[in-house]
């Protein structure tokens, strides 16, 4: 099969492109990656300069200027994973202009790419963002049942425009017949995740490494929904095969579901040993580009239907950050 994937050099893109390689065997497989520097994407898959059995090709281009016209290929694409998407929430913050466009008008191009190049199957990567601050707390939450979200927040812009690209995806499905499907992440994490990483799951196993306390800037109150690197891009390729067209799929594993607090002594007690403490320390939520608290809890039964299964819990997700930070 010959895949066009967008975000390749991201962390799901990056192990879904693992996945993709190490389960190639018959020496016929192509990649198209568009890459915003070709340069830093070949240092990046340098690992796969010599292989044989999957030919990758580089498209200099971003989300924005991603059209048609720059990918005149001599041979078929089966399937297109678009999983490009800003994820800093302090640039969703300071820059919520390009976010919103990025999420939205990059997700747009990638649709009308897999229409003209009539793509067998196509997965778009979405966020449990977009279901914004929910009532009935602690409720478990199915695909359809969306909270609120506040349209004069600037951090808003990527969770509202996550909305509007999964609306894309349903018209492109509906009026042109693209075969997308979509896959609604939770928070993933585990192997392949940089170092450099700032999302709070980070900042902890960085303060285990460092025998500092972990320091929450909110309350911690917010549930977290966590799914491993490994099984989300499972989740991704499950969808991408056996999911329903125009369908939405929550990825999560259920049991690892807890909040930031609890999170954060769970790592101070059980991988640290309790050699650091957690503290409290809250900033306006305003400056730091935080979501707002949330008591979201996503159910998984729509893709566990489809025979995909979670592997890995928390302990053992941060095991492998752990081990690929030493």
């Amino acid at each position: 099969m010959n895949y066009l994937i967008t975000g390749s050099t991201g962390l799901i893109g990056k192990v879904l492109i693992d996945t993709i390689i190490r389960e190639s065997d018959d020496g016929r497989t192509m990649l198209v990656l568009p890459v915003r520097n070709i340069a830093k994407a070949k240092e990046r898959f340098a690992c796969y300069k010599n292989v044989k059995k999957v030919h990758i090709v580089y498209v200099e281009c971003d989300l924005l200027h991603m059209t048609k016209e720059r990918f005149d290929l001599d041979f078929p694409i089966d399937y297109l994973i678009h999983c490009a998407a800003p994820t800093s929430s302090s640039h969703m913050l300071s820059n919520p202009v390009e976010t919103a466009d990025a999420v939205v008008l990059g997700t747009k191009n990638a649709l009308e790419l897999a229409r003209h190049l009539n793509v067998a199957g196509m997965v778009c990567l979405s966020s449990m963002e977009v279901y914004g601050v929910v009532e009935d707390e602690g409720v478990v939450r199915k695909e359809e049942e969306l909270g609120k979200i506040d349209l004069s927040n600037p951090r808003c812009s990527y969770p509202m425009g996550k909305r509007m690209a999964e609306h894309y995806c349903h018209i492109y499905q509906k009026e042109y017949g693209v075969p997308v499907k979509i896959a609604r992440l939770s928070q993933v994490f585990g192997k392949g995740v940089r170092k450099s990483d700032d999302r709070v799951f980070m900042q902890f196993a960085r303060a285990v490494v460092g025998g500092k306390d972990i320091i929450l800037k909110t309350a911690g109150k917010s549930l977290g929904n966590y799914c491993e690197t490994e099984d989300a891009v499972r989740a991704v390729l499950t969808i991408l095969e056996q999911g329903e067209e125009g369908a939405v799929y929550n990825v999560v594993n259920e049991e690892n579901t807890m909040s930031i607090w609890e999170m954060a002594n769970l790592v101070a007690d059980r991988i640290a040993g309790r050699r650091i403490q957690v503290r409290v320390c809250p900033e306006d939520s305003s400056k730091t580009g935080y979501a707002p608290d949330t008591g979201l809890r996503l159910s998984g039964d729509r893709l566990r239907a489809l025979g995909w299964k979670p592997q890995k819990n928390l302990m053992q997700m941060y095991a492998d950050v752990l081990k690929e930070m030493v």
